[in-house]
């Protein structure tokens, strides 16, 4: 494999627009449209847009949802929240891979033996 090629993933930008809109059944006006309005952000270079695979992929997202019957201020709010609830997701599974590694931490300063229970021991009981 080329080693040029071999560098490309979905993100990498390398369609224009018109492949982008071929790709996407799109017309080329209508991803300017869509890049406008922020729904879709291609790279831009000096022989004008670049689409990624994640473009193309986010432009058919973008069809399927207004065949539903929502306009475009509709969609580009479920986009949003779309992205929203990725990022959340990720914050959740940090966060309980963080509470995880507390937990192991704690189980390894108290060992407990199966079933048994901690005692406290007070010297001046109130």
């Amino acid at each position: 494999m080329n080693a040029r090629y071999a560098e490309h993933n979905d993100s990498t930008p390398v369609f224009v627009i018109s492949v982008a809109a071929q790709l996407s059944g799109l017309h080329p006006q209508t991803l300017r449209q869509y890049d406008r309005m922020g729904l879709v952000s291609p790279q831009r270079t000096p022989g004008g847009r670049r689409y990624s695979l994640i473009d193309v992929r986010r432009l058919q997202h973008v069809q399927t949802l207004a065949q539903t019957g929502l306009n475009l201020e509709g969609i580009k709010r479920v986009m949003e929240l779309e992205a929203e609830v990725d990022h959340l997701r990720a914050m959740v599974l940090m966060l309980q891979d963080e509470l995880d590694g507390q937990m192991a931490r704690r189980r390894e300063l108290i060992p407990l033996p199966e079933g048994g229970a901690l005692v406290v021991w007070r010297s001046d009981p109130q």
